[in-house]
C-alpha cells in the first residue's frame, strides 16, 4: 500500500507560517495534483513528505509507516524535479545507474532495472549522451528514468514539466500519464498549471495560505467549488467573481451568451473592452454595472460591436455568502438569486 496520510503538519519559516494545520489523505496508486499560487506551501509540503524538510508538528505516514523521522533515503520515495537535478559529467546510464551504485544494488541487476527505466522513457539511442547534449525533454526522461529505477511506492514530482515550453509540456503530460497506468502507484504531483491540474489528476487539492481550500475530482473542484477563492482559481479563464456585498456570486465564462438561450437567463449590458482570440475560441473582457466579466464563444472571426447584450444562465450561477463560502441552501440560494436579479437588471 502506497497511501499518504498527511497529520496536522505546521511549518514556518522566520516567524512566517508556511504549512497551517495540514491534514489530508493521499489514495494508494492515485494521481494526485497539488494545485495553488506562488508561495502558498505547495511545494513545502512535498519536501516534508520526501524528508527533504522537517515539519515544525505533525506526522506523516507511508502505507503503514510513520515517517516523519525517517531518513529521506529510508522513506521508499522518489522524487522529480524542476530543474532535473541531473549529473552532468555524466552519462544518461551513469545519472540512472548511480543512485543503485550508492544503493549497492549488484551490477546484474542494476542492468536490468536501467534498461527497463531507459525503455520506459523511450530513451534507448540516448545512453550515452551527457545531459548537454539533449534537449530538456529528453532530460526530463532521463530524471523519471533516474526515479523509475529506484520501484518506489510514491513518486513525487515538484513542478517538473515547468521548464518546458508548451509543445513539450503537452507531451510530457501524455507520456507521464501512459508512466502512471504502467507502474499503477502513487505519483503526488505539484504545480501551478491549471491545464496540468484538470487533465492528469484523479484528484486535485487546492491550497492557499498555507490551507487546504478543497479536494476532489476535477469535476467537482470545477463544477461545485467550496468557496470563492477556489472558483476564482481553477479553469482557464477562472470563474467571473461578482462581489455584491450581502453575497458572491461565480459564473464560467461559457455560461454566458450574447444571444438569448431557452435556459431561464438574466441579461445585462455590456461593452467589450478587450478580446483574446484562442483560434477556435475567443474570449471577451466585457465592463458591466457588476464589475468585468468574461464571456468564452466560439470564434466565427466576425468583428464584435463594442455593445453587447449578456444572458448569464441562472441554472449555472454559484452562490457564496459574505465570506466567500459556497451556500446550497435552497431558501439561502432562491434570496440570493433574488438580490441578484434586483441589482442586476435596475435601469438596464
Amino acid at each position: 500500500m502506497s497511501q499518504i496520510c498527511i497529520q496536522n503538519v505546521t511549518k514556518s519559516f522566520k516567524n512566517i507560517e508556511i504549512l497551517k494545520n495540514i491534514s489530508l489523505d493521499i489514495e494508494d496508486a492515485s494521481f494526485t495534483i497539488i494545485l495553488g499560487p506562488s508561495g502558498c506551501g505547495k511545494s513545502t509540503l512535498l519536501r516534508i513528505i520526501s524528508g527533504l524538510e522537517t515539519p515544525d508538528s505533525g506526522d506523516i505516514v507511508i502505507g503503514e509507516n510513520i515517517v516523519t523521522k525517517v531518513d529521506p533515503r529510508n522513506r521508499d520515495v522518489a522524487m522529480v524535479f524542476q530543474n532535473y537535478a541531473l549529473y552532468p559529467h555524466l552519462t544518461v546510464y551513469q545519472n540512472i545507474e548511480y543512485g543503485l551504485k550508492a544503493r549497492k544494488v549488484k551490477k546484474e541487476q542494476r542492468e536490468e532495472l536501467i534498461n527497463q527505466a531507459i525503455d520506459m522513457v523511450q530513451l534507448g539511442d540516448q545512453k550515452s549522451k551527457r545531459p548537454a547534449e539533449m534537449s530538456g525533454g529528453q532530460r526530463q526522461r532521463v530524471a523519471l528514468a533516474r526515479a523509475i529505477v529506484k520501484r518506489p511506492k510514491v513518486f513525487l514530482m515538484d513542478e517538473p514539466l515547468s521548464n518546458l515550453d508548451a509543445k513539450l509540456r503537452s507531451q510530457m503530460r501524455a507520456e507521464l500519464l501512459e508512466l502512471y497506468h504502467h507502474l499503477q502507484t502513487t505519483f503526488l504531483y505539484v504545480t501551478h498549471d491549471q491545464i496540468e491540474a484538470m487533465s492528469m489528476g484523479t484528484y486535485i487539492v487546492i491550497l492557499d495560505k498555507g490551507e487546504i481550500q478543497q479536494k476532489g475530482t476535477p469535476k467537482e473542484i470545477y463544477e461545485n467549488p467550496d468557496n470563492v477563492f477556489v472558483a476564482g482559481f481553477i479553469g482557464s479563464p477562472p470563474a467571473n467573481i461578482i462581489n455584491l456585498g450581502k453575497y458572491q456570486y461565480a459564473i464560467r465564462s461559457e455560461h454566458i451568451t450574447f444571444d438569448d438561450t431557452e435556459e431561464e437567463h438574466i441579461v445585462i449590458a455590456g461593452q467589450v473592452i478587450s478580446s483574446e482570440n484562442l483560434g477556435n475560441e475567443i474570449i471577451f473582457n466585457v465592463r458591466t454595472r457588476v464589475g468585468d466579466l468574461r464571456v468564452k464563444s466560439q470564434n466565427y472571426w466576425d468583428d464584435c460591436h463594442s455593445a453587447v447584450r449578456l444572458c448569464i444562465k441562472t441554472r449555472k450561477l454559484l452562490y457564496f455568502d459574505a465570506q466567500g463560502q459556497r451556500m446550497s441552501l435552497p431558501l439561502a440560494c432562491a434570496d440570493s438569486l433574488n438580490y441578484f436579479t434586483e441589482i442586476v437588471t435596475a435601469n438596464n
